[in-house]
């Protein structure tokens, strides 16, 4: 079996920690040992850089910090937690990686793109992922799921409408320059319509 390491991206909102769980289930029925992990996160030194970030506190921090930040803790993620489990033949599942770099802080932030692919290079070592699943889906109805529970809304998911949408539009963009890479599913629907095209296109890339 090849390494396969799947991340899933999209937009605040789209349902990726609902998505990942089930593919996990569904790669459990099926005897596949794999690994779920998420960024910022994943290590001690990311969860901690991942607090800086999505704090609720109202402070201002330019795409470059945050593009920087972030890079650090994909450093330390892919070295102690991606790298290992490839190397041990588990299929990965990753809760954003590098595409989101280039959405938010890129597309949303403004930050220049030739600057952050060359960050990239260095937070990732050259690491790509087999299969991108872009959860896609209009941004209001992302930023009402969201805003459901004020609770759990961060710094990020304050940012208004346009940096949002900018963001979304860079994903499109992103998985229309490499449409073998990418799985393109409308998470608009219902969880298990979703569901369904997500695991028929996690099932068709791991039977290649």
């Amino acid at each position: 079996m090849t390494d396969s390491f799947i991340v899933f991206e999209g937009p605040e909102g789209a349902g990726k920690s609902t998505q990942i769980s089930r593919v996990a289930q569904y790669l459990t029925e099926i005897g596949r040992e794999h690994v779920v992990t998420r960024e910022p996160g994943g290590t001690p030194v990311g969860n901690a850089i991942r607090e800086v970030l999505l704090g609720r506190d109202d402070y201002v921090m330019l795409a470059e910090t945050e593009a920087f930040l972030l890079s650090a803790a994909r450093v330390q993620h892919v070295h102690d937690v991606i790298r290992p489990a490839l190397a041990r033949g588990s299929v990965v599942i990753c809760d954003r990686f590098a595409d989101s770099s280039m959405a938010y802080q890129g597309g949303g932030g403004g930050m220049d793109r030739d600057d952050l692919r060359c960050l990239q290079r260095i937070a990732t070592g050259g690491l790509k992922p087999n299969l991108r699943v872009l959860l896609d889906l209009p941004v209001e109805i992302g930023l009402g799921r969201r805003h459901q529970n004020e609770n759990t809304v961060n710094r990020i998911d304050r940012a208004d409408l346009a940096f949002h949408r900018r963001v979304r539009s860079t994903f499109l963009e992103l998985a229309a320059d490499d449409p073998v890479g990418w799985s393109i599913i409308d998470a608009s629907r219902s969880i298990e319509q979703v569901s369904d095209d997500v695991i028929r296109a996690v099932r068709g890339h791991l039977s290649t």
